[in-house]
């Protein structure tokens, strides 16, 4: 079976994705994407997500925390796109994404 993925955008997206990968429940490793278009100061990375312990939808609520710290600079960290790709394919943009439908594509 396929690992979950995240694509991870913005400047201060290996902070983003190291405290990502810090989360407890959360296990995976993460490499600095060559595909990404380059700007200056815009690093993208690409996150494997191998092991999810606990409740999907406990993961999916610090996921969504996670998001919304590194989204409102209160961290003083920027990032500008998140993409979580599920095992089954499908792919949602964690901007506008629900708590359920973050939890489907963990439980997917």
């Amino acid at each position: 079976m396929a690992d979950i993925q995240l694509a991870i955008e913005g400047e201060d997206a290996i902070a983003a994705t190291e405290a990502l990968l810090a989360i407890p429940g959360i296990s995976g490793n993460y490499g600095v994407s060559s595909d990404a278009p380059e700007r200056e100061g815009v690093t993208a990375t690409v996150v494997t997500i191998v092991t999810i312990v606990g409740g999907a939808i406990a993961i999916a609520e610090q996921i969504r925390k996670w998001y919304q710290e590194y989204k409102a600079k209160q961290s003083g960290k920027r990032i500008e796109k998140v993409l979580i790709v599920g095992r089954n394919g499908r792919r949602i943009l964690l901007k506008d994404a629900t708590l359920e439908e973050i939890r489907q594509i963990l439980e997917s």
